[in-house]
């Protein structure tokens, strides 16, 4: 047996909750989640990061925190965060995809 199956196919794998409401509650999808989710992707293609043993940038359905979205989770960590904006996209891959160092500011 190879140490492949004790090796993840991604180095972090990340969700984004676009997960839309039709009731009026808060959702990710009304917050900006879709965008920023292709930006990231686009963002981590360009830098060369995607593929396997990367990092892999995921759509994902609800995550079931819609309150306190939008959300995205990292794994394997499990490091969840909300986002604003592009530039708190950037400095989530930017620190944590990247570097390795949790966002505190937009940990939740």
């Amino acid at each position: 047996m190879s140490d492949q199956a004790d090796t993840p196919y991604y180095e972090k794998h990340v969700f984004f909750c676009l997960n839309a409401r039709e009731d009026g509650r808060p959702c990710c999808a009304d917050r900006g989640a879709q965008s920023a989710q292709e930006h990231a992707k686009k963002r981590i293609k360009k830098l060369g990061l995607n593929g396997q043993g990367k990092i892999r940038i995921n759509k994902a359905g609800c995550l079931d925190r819609c309150e306190e979205g939008p959300v995205l989770v990292v794994y394997p960590q499990g490091t969840w965060y909300t986002f604003v904006d592009n530039s708190d996209i950037d400095e989530i891959i930017d620190s944590d995809l990247v570097g390795g160092k949790v966002v505190e500011r937009l940990k939740i």
